[in-house]
C-alpha cells in the first residue's frame, strides 16, 4: 500500500559546516508525483536521499506513512530508488537485474518469477529479459532500472534526474512514460530533476528549491501562472520569464508603469491596489513572452514596446522574436543586469509573421497580464485573497 511522505523542519548540515537544506516542509499525498526542480546545488538530491536514508537529517522528521523513519536504515523504509545512471548489474541478465531486491529479501522462486514477468510485461521487457544491460538502449535499460524498482512493490518511488543520460526525444518519450506509469501503479513519488520543463510536464505538484530553501509548491500551472517571487518567476516557464526594471506612476487614469521610454497602463484588477502603495518607486515587471506579440493579433488598441529585433527563431508552429528594448533588465535575485538601459525581451509571433533581425518593431502587451514584484523582497506583488 502506498503511503504519503511529510517533511518537518528538516534540515542538513555537513560536518565542515556547509547547510544543504534548511528547514523544509513538504507534505506529499498517498500516490502523488511530486517533482523537486532548481538549479544544481539547490538541495533537492540531498532531501531525496535523506528520505531514502542515504544521508542523515541534520535537523527535522521524515514520516514515511504513519512511521517516523529518521533512525531507520534505508532497507527499513520501505522506498525503492531510481538513479541517475541506472546502477545496472553489467554481469546479470535483465531478468536477473530485476528480481535481485526479492532475491535479496529471500522470495521464492516461483513468487520472483512471476513477479518479473508481471514487471517486465507492464514495461515492454518481455523479449529482452536474456539480454544483459550492454545489449540494451538508452531507453531500455531506464525501463530495467524502474522494473527493478517497481517489482519490489514499495511504497514509495525516489528518482534522482533519471532521464538525465538519454536524447532529448528519448527524454520526452521516457517522460511520458514513467508519468503514465506512475498513475498506474499510484505509488507515491519524489522526482528530481533540474529540468523545469520536465517538472512541467510530469508533476502532480513541483516544488521549487534554490539554496537549500523551498521557495514555493503546488500545481504547475499554479507556479506559472502565480510565480510567489522572482526566483521562481525566473525559473518556471521556457523561454524565461521576461524580468524588467519598471516605475510606478500615477496619472489622471489611474496608475502607469514607465519602463524606459515606454508606458504600460495597468489594468483595475488584480494587484491594482497593491500596487497604488508603490507609486514613484521602482518595481519587477514580468512579463511572458506569449503576452507580448504581433499589434495586429490581439485586441485592437492594446499598449505596445518597441524593440530592435535581435534574433527570429522559427520554431514552426511559430516564431520567439528577440528584441532590445529601451528599459532596464532584472536579475532573479532582483539587481541590475551588466547590459544597464538596454534589455532583451522574447515574443511568441505567429509562424508566418514577417520579422528581419535588425529592423524595429513594435510588440502588443497583455497588461492584464503582467506581474510586480517588489525589488526588496523579491515577493510577488498582487490582490490579497
Amino acid at each position: 500500500m502506498t503511503a504519503g511522505i511529510t517533511l518537518s523542519g528538516v534540515g542538513k548540515v555537513y560536518p565542515d559546516g556547509t547547510r544543504a537544506v534548511t528547514a523544509l516542509d513538504l507534505q506529499i499525498e498517498p500516490g502523488e508525483l511530486m517533482v523537486l526542480v532548481g538549479p544544481s546545488g539547490c538541495g533537492k538530491t540531498t532531501t531525496l536521499r535523506m528520505t531514502a536514508g542515504l544521508e542523515e537529517a541534520t535537523e527535522g522528521e521524515i514520516w514515511i506513512g504513519d512511521r517516523l523513519v529518521n533512525a531507520l536504515d534505508p532497507r527499513e523504509r520501505d522506498v525503492a530508488m531510481v538513479f541517475q545512471n541506472y546502477a545496472l548489474y553489467p554481469h546479470m541478465t535483465v531478468f536477473d537485474n530485476i528480481a535481485f531486491p526479492l532475491r535479496a529479501h529471500g522470495l521464492r522462486r516461483d513468487e520472483v518469477r512471476a513477479r518479473v514477468q508481471r514487471t517486465a510485461t507492464l514495461l515492454g521487457l518481455d523479449g529482452l529479459l536474456e539480454r544483459k544491460p550492454r545489449a540494451l538502449s538508452g531507453g531500455q535499460r531506464q525501463r530495467v532500472a524502474m522494473g527493478r524498482a517497481i517489482v519490489r512493490e514499495p511504497q514509495v518511488f525516489l528518482l534522482d534526474e533519471p532521464l538525465s543520460n538519454l536524447d532529448a526525444k528519448l527524454r520526452t518519450e521516457m517522460r511520458a512514460e514513467i508519468a503514465a506509469l506512475q498513475r498506474e501503479l499510484r505509488v507515491t513519488t519524489m522526482y528530481v530533476t533540474h529540468d523545469q520543463v520536465e517538472a512541467m510536464t510530469m508533476g502532480t505538484r513541483i516544488a521549487v528549491m534554490r539554496d537549500g530553501m523551498l521557495l514555493q509548491h503546488g500545481a504547475p500551472q499554479v507556479l506559472y501562472d502565480e510565480p510567489d517571487n522572482l526566483l521562481v518567476a525566473a525559473f518556471i516557464g521556457a523561454p524565461v520569464m521576461n524580468l524588467l526594471r519598471g516605475r510606478i506612476e500615477r496619472d489622471r487614469n489611474g496608475l502607469t508603469c514607465v519602463l524606459g521610454s515606454g508606458r504600460l497602463p495597468i489594468a483595475p484588477n488584480g494587484s491594482a491596489a497593491e500596487l497604488a502603495s508603490y507609486a514613484g518607486t521602482d518595481v519587477a515587471v514580468g512579463i511572458r513572452a506569449e503576452h507580448l506579440g504581433e499589434p495586429s493579433a490581439g485586441p485592437s488598441g492594446r499598449p505596445t514596446l518597441q524593440g530592435r529585433v535581435r534574433l527570429v527563431e522559427r520554431l514552426g508552429a511559430e516564431q520567439l522574436v528577440q528584441l532590445a528594448v529601451d528599459a532596464a533588465a532584472v536579475t532573479a535575485d532582483g539587481g541590475p543586469t551588466e547590459s544597464g538601459r538596454t534589455a532583451a525581451i522574447t515574443a511568441r509571433f505567429d509562424a508566418h509573421a514577417q520579422v528581419t533581425p535588425g529592423e524595429l518593431c513594435e510588440v502588443a502587451v497583455a497588461t492584464e497580464r503582467l506581474h510586480f514584484f517588489d525589488l526588496a523582497t523579491r515577493h510577488a506583488i498582487r490582490g490579497r485573497d
